[in-house]
This record gives C-alpha cells, structure tokens and sequence, in this order.
C-alpha cells in the first residue's frame, strides 16, 4: 500500500477582514482521482501542523493561491532535503509551473482524473517525469466522481461555533473569458457541467447542509442551471454560488433549491445593477458584491461614486480587491508589455495590496481607495455582524425545513455577533 501526503499549503490572510477557513476543495477532488491502494493523508496546514518526519513515500502539495506558491515552495524543500519525492498539482501549480519546478520533483498540469495510476506506477518504477503537461486535454466530465470529504478534520473548520459551508462544483471551464481571469487558460474557455445524475449523487453523500457551489458561474445554460436547480430542491441544501441568472424562472427554481445569497460583480452604478440586486432579494436570496478597483478605466472619482452606490442598493456583504495580475491572464501579459508591474513578490497577489501602477491615478492612491472602500461599506456594521446576519437566516429556514444542525444552538453562548436568538426573531 503506498502512503500519499497531500498538504495545501497555509498563507496570509488579509488584514481588517473576518478570518476564517473553509475546507478546501481542490486537493479532496484530486484525492478521489488516486488509486484504491493509495492510503492517503491529508494536511491543511491553515488549520493544522505539517509533520515533516511523517511516514509517507511521496509527498503531493496542492496549491490554489498565487500567495500559497512560497510556502508551497518551502514545503517541498524540507520533504526534498529529507529524501522524500514531492510532486505539485492546482491552480497555482499550472499558474507557476516554471518557479515550481525549481522546487519539485514533478509537476502535474491540468486535471487529475483518469491519470494519477500512470502517474504513481512512474513513481514505482523510479521514472517519475518531471512534468505530466495536460493542459487543454480535458478528460471526460462524466469521470468526475465524488470528493474524498473523509479526508476532513470537522472539528477544524467551524468558525466560532458556526459550521462552514463545503464546497462543491457542478460544472467546469467557462465559456466567458473575463479580463483579469485565468479560468479560459485552466479550464477552457469551454462550458463542461457534469451530468447532473452525478452531480446530484455528489451531493447526497454531503453530510453539511450548507454548501458553497464554487463553478465559476452557474450562469452559463439556462436549461442545465434550471434542471439542476429543479433536483436539488428535495435535498434541502442551503448554498451559495457566483452568478445565476436573474430570469424570474431560474431565480424562483433556485430559491425553491436553497439559495442563501450569491455573489455579484458590481462594476457600475447604473440601474442595471441597482434592479438586479433588487430581483435576488425579491426571491429571498441575499447579495455579496464583488467590487474589482483599478481597472484603467476608473478614475478616483469613479471609485469614489461606486462605494458610495455600494451603501445605496442593499447589498447583504461586499468584497472588495485591487486588480491582482496573475500569470497567464490578459491583465498579466497588458501589464508586463507596458512595464507597469513593479512587485513580483507572489506573497503579495492577494487582490488586497497593489502591486503594479494604476492609469488614473499612483499606487499609493489606489492602496488609500482599497482601504477606504472597506471602512466606508462596514462603517456602521462590521463584516462579521453582517456574516452573521446572513447565518441567522440561512438557521431559521434550516429550523423551518427540519435541517437545522444542532450544535449552532451553542452560538447563543459564543461571542459572534449579537445573540443569534434574538437576530433569528428580528427577521
């Protein structure tokens, strides 16, 4: 039986905003893609300790953030020094491949299923490539099977008493291909949904109610959307995602399906904007804007109209990122052929601090405007009182539906937030 450590490396979060830790999802899906004689452990290290003399034959770091690489980096070379063979894999792997090689024995490129046996046989035989290049050849969607949640330290991944969502996806690729995005360059710019038997069969064995659907947009076929929607109401989930469709037909279907509150790019202030909010809130599903700043087309004064937009249309969260330029997007290579970007510490691509120079306006200006946006939206109510609000709501449906998880009851005694009682009353 072969011993697989899988770690994901921990990184910075950023400063002022409610730290918390969700389960991750990339490494649990590629764990499924392993071998049945594959015993695998599996390390969080935001949440927990890496043991660099752990009995194990090879070591895989899974990366998802451009600010995870350096400690990815690190990793792998304490496990090198002490003998061990590591291999990388995710999102920030394929983003970083050249760096990452410095570091690694071998690099896996693309998606996993259907490929790690070849992979691990390689490793048995001593001739481990140092690169498995599968960008761009997608293998079956109906291949993806269901993560390997067991792998999961609950008790970790609770905030204050409050359970966590898990994460699960339904789809792959996008058929958008958004200017400071690299989705097109990793996953296609191709829509690939699961099949939605399988999608469903997924979700059944997720023991949480409360979901955080993270395809990249749900938005993208109206009938696939609607059907998913239509199957998953019987399971009486509580989820979030990032954009539906506002049609009256989708948005009904996907309240009647338990959507909690979705994520919306706000990046203007017309009405548009303003009556779409209004549509999720007329089916009960609440709205975190998404606000990207420092776009060559902003100026400080578009920057300041749009926060003050923000605290007009009643938004239930916003989030709010500086332009990050991350490899292998159109943002990235604009930047680099202009000369703009001045900071190449990956530790610092975290869509909180500016690392290139702004059109309209210095840096430092840029930095001010990041900073005043949040002040400003949680002026009067913190991010996490405004969290906990949207906890309160998703609680009384779970009360109201029979899925309430009863170690919340606990939350009346925990210092998160007002008394989650009294906020359950009010609504």
């Amino acid at each position: 039986m072969m011993k697989f450590q899988l770690i994901y490396p921990k990184w910075n979060k950023l400063p002022g905003q409610t730290t918390f830790n969700l389960p991750p999802h990339g490494p649990v899906v590629f764990a499924a893609c392993l071998p049945e004689d594959v015993e695998v452990a599996f390390v969080d290290e935001n949440v927990d300790t890496i043991d660099f003399d752990v009995d194990c034959d090879i070591v895989g770091i899974s990366m998802m953030l451009s600010t995870q690489v350096k400690r990815g980096w690190e990793i792998a070379d304490q496990f090198r020094a002490k003998g061990k063979k590591v291999i990388f894999g995710g999102i920030s792997t394929m983003l970083h491949a050249e760096e990452t090689l410095l570091h690694a024995d071998s690099v896996f490129l693309g998606e996993a299923e259907g490929r790690m046996e070849a992979v691990l046989e390689d490793f048995r035989n001593d001739k481990l490539k140092k690169v498995y290049n599968f960008m761009g050849k997608h293998p079956p969607i109906e291949m993806v099977g269901p993560a390997r949640r067991d792998l999961y330290k609950r008790e970790l991944y609770n905030h204050k008493g409050v359970q966590m969502v898990d994460l699960f996806h339904a789809s792959r690729g996008c058929k958008f291909s958004c200017y400071p995005c690299a989705v097109s360059y990793l996953g296609g710019r191709c829509f690939r949904p699961r099949p939605i038997e399988k999608a469903i069969e997924e979700l059944e064995t997720i023991d949480n109610n409360r979901l955080f659907i993270v395809d990249n947009s749900l938005a993208q076929s109206t009938e696939w959307e609607m059907q998913l929607f239509k199957e998953m109401i019987p399971l009486k989930k509580k989820w979030i995602s990032h954009t539906i469709e506002d049609k009256p037909e989708v948005l009904d279907l996907a309240a009647q399906a338990g959507a909690w509150y979705v994520y919306q790019a706000v990046y203007d202030t017309s009405d548009y904007i303003k009556e779409r909010v209004k549509r999720y809130h007329d089916y009960g599903i609440g709205v975190e804007g998404t606000i990207l700043l420092g776009l060559d087309n902003q100026t400080e004064d578009d920057i300041l109209r749009l926060i003050d937009f923000l605290l007009k249309i009643d938004l239930d969260l916003a989030e709010f990122t500086v332009l990050a330029p991350f490899p292998h997007t159109k943002a990235y290579d604009d930047l680099m052929r202009q000369g703009r970007i001045f900071d190449h510490d990956w530790n610092h691509y975290n869509a909180g601090q500016v690392v290139y120079k702004p059109k309209n306006m210095s840096p430092e200006r840029l930095q001010e405007l990041y900073e005043y946006a949040w002040k400003s939206f949680y002026q009067d109510e913190s991010q996490e009182e405004k969290m906990f609000k949207l906890f309160a709501q998703v609680m009384l449906r779970e009360m109201e539906d029979g899925t309430f998880i009863p170690r919340d009851r606990n939350l009346a005694n925990k210092s998160f937030g007002k008394d989650v009682v009294r906020n359950i009353k009010k609504l």
